[in-house]
Formats: C-alpha cells, sequence, structure tokens
C-alpha cells in the first residue's frame, strides 16, 4: 500500500536541480522534492508521496487528512495492543 502525506512548506532552495525545500510533517521535517509544485511557496502545504510533492492543498484540507491518519494510527495501536 502507497501513502502520500500531507506537510507544511518551510523552506524552499530555489538555487538547486530539481528543485528542493523543507516540509514539516507535524515536527519532523524532510527534504522535498517541489519539482511538481514549482509555483508552491513557504507555508502553503503540500501533498508528499515518496520524497516528491505531487500537489499543493489548502490548510484545511491538511488538517483534515492529518486528523484522518491521526485516527487510523489510534485505531492500529488499539489493534496490536488488544486491552
Amino acid at each position: 500500500m502507497c501513502l502520500a502525506v500531507p506537510g507544511k512548506v518551510v523552506s524552499i532552495d530555489r538555487s538547486v536541480t530539481p528543485l528542493m525545500g523543507t516540509v514539516n510533517f507535524g515536527g519532523i521535517q524532510k527534504q522535498v522534492c517541489l519539482d511538481f509544485v514549482p509555483d508552491v511557496r513557504v507555508n502553503e502545504y503540500v501533498i508528499v508521496h515518496v520524497g516528491f510533492a505531487i500537489s499543493a492543498m489548502d490548510e484545511r484540507e491538511a488538517q483534515e487528512t492529518l486528523n484522518l491518519l491521526r485516527q487510523i494510527d489510534g485505531g492500529l495501536d488499539e489493534l496490536q495492543n488488544p486491552g
């Protein structure tokens, strides 16, 4: 199964090819290729799959997706640790 995760663009390095940036995933920051979203700006959200930002998204949509992922993670914890 493949999963794309939303993150907030913290910085962009337009001096390199491919276009790269730092994206924050809830406190974890990763270098991400931004070539597919060249018009993205700092503080905007992108959806990232295997190190590539594949599209931009608005903050509301990003937060909804992150909340769903947290719910899934909590559900997986319950399955792994039955009471």
